[in-house]
């Protein structure tokens, strides 16, 4: 018996590597950016390590960087980090219900690994629910941590011998990364308006030189998204009541 849940456990753990292995990959010239532009800002190697190590956000060490090497003070980091990473609440609260009851082991190791690619797995409504799906979890979220690392190290090698990889293009992949997230989950109106209004204002507030218009581009969505969703279950009721009548 013992030996069977072994195996199964061993085979959820390939499965969470196996479907976080696109998004691994996808990072790839990611990584190697803030890796490399950590060194290239004038950053030790060891800080170098340690902004991916515990920093782990791929937009808040590139912003981050930046800031750092740029003198800028500390209230303004902490907030710009702040502000880049609220979306995590959001995140945290979407999974509250599923992890509140856990050991406060795997709640911390979890809300570690909890970043968009591993919440991008774990939307499905049975997700992290129950050991083998929380071991899936684990594994999913450790891989990417570790290609993570991966990337960075690599980034850091690289930006000690070459030039200035920020020339070359790379911050691509953040674009890329997260459009491989998001266009699996559109599967509804909701989510297609969510999407839809995201891009538009963005791109609005990106002319504007609007130094919050990522923020506010987001605020608007979800709460298109929030709209939609009501119109949809009141026509949904409303339909109910209809038939109901005739």
């Amino acid at each position: 018996m013992v030996q069977v849940k072994k195996n199964i456990y061993w085979k959820v753990a390939q499965k969470g590597f196996l479907d976080m292995l696109p998004l691994n990959l996808a990072v790839i010239p990611w990584g190697i950016l803030c890796g490399s532009l950590a060194i290239q800002r004038g950053f030790s190697v060891l800080e170098a390590l340690l902004m991916p190590a515990l920093v782990y956000a791929g937009a808040v060490q590139l912003v981050v960087t930046e800031l750092i090497a740029n003198n800028v003070p500390l209230a303004t980091i902490l907030f710009t980090a702040f502000i880049i990473s609220s979306r995590h609440f959001l995140y945290g609260l979407a999974l509250r219900n599923k992890l509140k009851n856990l050991p406060l082991r795997w709640r911390v190791s979890l809300g570690f690994l909890l970043t968009d690619e591993l919440f991008a797995l774990s939307t499905h409504r049975k997700s992290l629910k129950g050991k083998v799906r929380l071991i899936y979890g684990l594994f999913a979220g450790g891989s990417f941590y570790l290609s993570w690392l991966m990337w960075n190290i690599i980034g850091i090698i690289a930006g000690s011998y070459l030039p200035d990889l920020t020339e070359i293009g790379l911050d691509f992949a953040i674009a890329v990364t997260f459009i491989a997230l998001i266009m699996p989950n559109i599967t509804n109106l909701p989510a297609l308006v969510t999407i839809i209004i995201a891009g538009v204002f963005s791109v609005i507030f990106k002319l504007l030189d609007w130094e919050l218009g990522l923020v506010f581009a987001a605020l608007l969505a979800m709460y298109g998204g929030y709209t939609t969703s009501r119109w949809q279950t009141r026509k949904a009721i409303k339909s109910e009541i209809k038939e109901e009548k005739e």
